[in-house]
């Protein structure tokens, strides 16, 4: 599946330990994007649980991606999926799970869990 433009925004390292399988979790408390609907911002805490293969993410650049969906209006669900999509184009870990946990928008909140399983 092809990649967003976005997605060049992320960097990896070589994984110092790919004969182990070990858990990271990296937790983005501060995730916004936008409501296609309304236009108002939505905010959400992403949470990435991944075996690393070859190669890690590098936090910085992950950040610095996250943070272009500011302005991007575009559905839970979807953001979720796009980027699960993209982290597992570059990144390639042998699993990964994104958690996304989003505020209460009248009276809601909504909790979406992608998962890749790089065997599968």
């Amino acid at each position: 599946m092809p990649g967003t433009p976005f997605q060049d925004e992320l960097e990896c390292f070589d994984n110092s330990f790919p004969d182990r399988d070990y858990l990271i979790e990296i937790v983005c408390p501060e995730f916004t994007s936008m409501c296609p609907k309304t236009g108002q911002p939505d905010f959400g805490v992403l949470t990435f649980r991944y075996v690393p293969d070859q190669k890690c993410v590098e936090l910085k650049s992950l950040k610095l991606y996250l943070q272009k969906f500011r302005n991007e209006g575009i559905f839970y669900e979807n953001i979720t999926n796009r980027i699960l999509d993209d982290f597992v184009n570059v990144v390639q870990p042998r699993t990964v799970t994104l958690e996304s946990k989003w505020g209460p928008r009248g009276g809601i909140s909504s909790i979406i869990t992608v998962t890749h399983n790089q065997k599968a």
